[in-house]
C-alpha cells in the first residue's frame, strides 16, 4: 500500500508537534555575564617564580585530577618543551630565558584568564560558560552540547576537550576555584606558592598594586600590567622583567573578543532546538521514507 502525499505530510505534521514540545520555551543562549566593581583577581609577579610547580599539583587536587606525588613536580625536565593546559592539567608553568646574564629563567604559569568579556561565554551557543559576580567564568556541563566553539573564539587558547573520551567528553578549564572562592578560601595555587608569587584580590586593588611596584622597582619590571587592558581586560594580571610577546603572551588590543557579534549569535539561537530533537524529525523522515518504498515493493 502505498503511502499518500497527505499522508507523510500528516505523519510529519505529527513528529514537529512532538519537537515544538521539546523546544525550549525560553532562549538556552541567553548567558549570565556579570561585571561587577569588586570582582576578584589574581596579580602574577613572574620576577618572583621559580618554576617549583606547586600551584599544578595544588590545582589537580582540588579539582580531583589524577596528580603524581608533589616530589615528582621537581623535575625541571618538563620545561624542554612549551606546555598548554590540557584535560588533566587546568594550569602549567613553562620557563623562558632570561635576558639578563646570570639571572635565573623567568617561569610563567598559565591559566584561563578569566576575561571581563569573555569570547566563551559570547560564542557558546546554548548559555553553558558566564562570567559570575566574582570573576570566575565557568562552564555549565549541563548545557554544554560539544560543539567547541569556545575553543576557536578563545584569544588564549585555554578551553580543551576530552578527545579520548568516547562517552561524555568534557571541556576543561580552569574555573578559577569557583567552589573554593564560596566556601570563603582562596584559589589552591594562589594558596599553595612557597614565593608568594600570586597575590588574590579585587582586581581594582590588584591593579593599583601592579602600577605601584612597578614604581617602586622600575629596574625590575618592564611598564606594562599584561591583562588590565587586553581584550578589554582579564581578571588575571601580570608583572614581568621581560616584554610579554617573548614570554609567549598573545598581542592582543584592548578591544573586547567577543565584538559584535554576541547579540546577533544569541538571538539566532534563542530558540534552538537541541540536536536530539533534529536527529528525531530526521528519523521519522528516514523512517517513513523506507515503510513507503517496502509498500511499493510488496
Amino acid at each position: 500500500m502505498k503511502q499518500s502525499r497527505r499522508d507523510f505530510l500528516k505523519t510529519a505534521g505529527i513528529l514537529g508537534a512532538g519537537l515544538a514540545g521539546l523546544a525550549p520555551k525560553k532562549a538556552l543562549a541567553a548567558p549570565k555575564n556579570v561585571l561587577s566593581d569588586d570582582r576578584m583577581g589574581v596579580l602574577v609577579d613572574t620576577t618572583l617564580c621559580i618554576g617549583c610547580r606547586r600551584c599544578e599539583y595544588a590545582c589537580k587536587v582540588a579539582h580531583d585530577l589524577p596528580s603524581d606525588p608533589i616530589e615528582s613536580y621537581n623535575d625541571r625536565s618538563v620545561f624542554a618543551q612549551k606546555r598548554r593546559p590540557d584535560p588533566s592539567a587546568l594550569t602549567v608553568v613553562n620557563e623562558f630565558e632570561n635576558p639578563v646574564a646570570g639571572r635565573a629563567s623567568i617561569n610563567v604559569k598559565t591559566q584561563c584568564r578569566h576575561c571581563d568579556y569573555p569570547a566563551c561565554v559570547s560564542a557558546c551557543i546554548v548559555g553553558a560558560f558566564s562570567k559570575q559576580e566574582n570573576g570566575a567564568v565557568i562552564w555549565d556541563e549541563g548545557k554544554c552540547i560539544g560543539c567547541r566553539y569556545c575553543m576557536v573564539a578563545c584569544p588564549f587558547q585555554v578551553p580543551t576537550f576530552e578527545y579520548e573520551k568516547a562517552l561524555q567528553p568534557e571541556i576543561r578549564k580552569c574555573d578559577f576555584c569557583f567552589k573554593r572562592t564560596g566556601e570563603g578560601k582562596i584559589p589552591a595555587c594562589v594558596e599553595i606558592c612557597p614565593m608568594e608569587v600570586m597575590k588574590y584580590g579585587k582586581r581594582h586593588e590588584l591593579v593599583e598594586l601592579a602600577h605601584q611596584r612597578i614604581k617602586d622597582n622600575p629596574g625590575r619590571y618592564i611598564d606594562r600590567v599584561y591583562g588590565e587592558y587586553e581584550v578589554g581586560g582579564t581578571s588575571w594580571l601580570y608583572l614581568a622583567s621581560k616584554e610579554f610577546e617573548k614570554l609567549d603572551f598573545p598581542e592582543l588590543g584592548p578591544d573586547p573578543a567577543p565584538g559584535a557579534s554576541e547579540s546577533l549569535q544569541h538571538a539566532i539561537f534563542a530558540y534552538f532546538v537541541p540536536p536530539i530533537s533534529l536527529f528525531a524529525l530526521l528519523g521519522g523522515i528516514m523512517w517513513i521514507s523506507k515503510r513507503g518504498k517496502e509498500s511499493e515493493e510488496e
